[in-house]
């Protein structure tokens, strides 16, 4: 039972993981501050080892105190905490004092003030993600200048100064400072490139969510048609190409009645199905859009009678022919269309209206009919 809970975990996890790698979803700022205070915390437990056996006493007991204070940090997120502001103080405090102590005890040639500038890039990754509105920038602005002048008094306090342990192994000096090195570099280096990662990745989310958005606005959210907004549009963008297009004023017969006896649902299931016939015949040729209720209106670019009424002719037959179906009811159909050309000198609602006559006459002379 145990086992079965971990290995749910883990495959949760490696999910989450892959959801991030494929651009699905972005990092969360639990996962985040789990990354930093895992990967400072281990560098700070390698230390406590390495000033254990040298006997460096100040550093040991200070790395000690750096490790209860990520058990903190770490304490903040437990459960449902979510201290993140908090927890980033912590953290940036800590690393500015643990590399200024250690640089004043031991000496510059051992690389710990690297730690200061590796700290500013992943202030202003971690601040920039958190939701402090305003003051992210703000934040993360200060804290670059804090760790300048924390960095720059590094360097005049051990240039001026003696260290506090005199550190007589050449060995350990150099270990020590490619150690720190290649830590800093994998800070700076995997906190940036995630930074701007993730930075492309909401880049790409947003112009997802504005390209869904944009299509909610200019379609029906029934039957998928355009709407009657972007049906203006085309018909401006059509009368201003000054090309010959036509229009096809369609209204589904007896609609009220098939509410009526069988219900809006099934109502629905019609318009939906009459909507998906009518994008099939017009497809490539122009645009189709819900005028209102059960009305379609067609634009049909470069059309001429022939070819608009031969469109219009396909549509009818094809909704006479559809059987339409729910929960063990079914029904045929019929639709009355009107076709009306643009002759380029009349007022482009002139030609719905001539189109909308026609498709009167259509309904007076008996229905399921094209009129040109």
């Amino acid at each position: 039972m145990h086992t079965n809970h971990w290995k749910s975990r883990l495959k949760k996890s490696l999910n989450k993981f892959k959801d991030v790698l494929t651009g699905k979803t972005l990092i969360t700022n639990r996962l985040k501050f789990h990354a930093l205070n895992s990967s400072v915390a281990s560098v700070h437990v390698l230390l406590l080892v390495i000033f254990a056996v040298f006997q460096i006493m100040p550093l040991f007991y200070f790395n000690i105190f750096s490790v209860l204070t990520y058990a903190v940090c770490f304490w903040l997120m437990w459960g449902e905490r979510e201290h993140y502001l908090a927890i980033y103080f912590i953290t940036y405090i800590e690393v500015i004092l643990h590399s200024f102590a250690a640089t004043i005890c031991l000496g510059w040639q051992f690389g710990f003030a690297q730690y200061i500038i590796a700290i500013i890039p992943v202030g202003f990754y971690i601040c920039y993600t958190l939701d402090i509105k305003r003051k992210k920038f703000t934040i993360a602005t200060l804290s670059a200048i804090f760790s300048a002048v924390a960095f720059l008094s590094c360097k005049f306090l051990s240039f001026f100064g003696e260290p506090l342990v005199e550190i007589d192994n050449i060995a350990l000096e150099l270990s020590l400072y490619v150690f720190n090195s290649l830590c800093a570099f994998v800070f700076l280096i995997i906190f940036s490139l995630v930074f701007v990662f993730e930075m492309k990745l909401s880049s790409s989310q947003l112009k997802h969510q504005n390209a869904i958005l944009d299509k909610l606005a200019s379609t029906d959210p029934l039957t998928g048609l355009y709407n009657r907004r972007s049906m203006d549009i085309f018909l401006n963008q059509a009368v201003e190409s000054a090309s010959s297009f036509a229009l096809i004023m369609c209204d589904i017969d007896n609609f009220k009645s098939v509410n009526d006896t069988y219900g809006h649902d099934f109502g629905d299931v019609v318009l939906k199905g009459i909507a998906r016939i009518t994008v099939e015949q017009v497809k490539g040729q122009g645009y189709v859009c819900r005028w209102g209720g059960e009305e379609i209106l067609i634009l049909i670019n470069n059309a001429s009678e022939e070819s608009s009424f031969r469109i219009a002719e396909k549509i009818r037959r094809n909704v006479a022919n559809r059987v339409f179906e729910l929960n063990d009811k079914w029904i045929h159909c019929s639709l009355t269309l009107g076709i009306a050309l643009y002759d380029g000198k009349e007022p482009i609602e002139d030609t719905i209206t001539r189109a909308d006559y026609n498709l009167y006459c259509g309904k007076r002379n008996g229905k399921n009919a094209v009129v040109l």
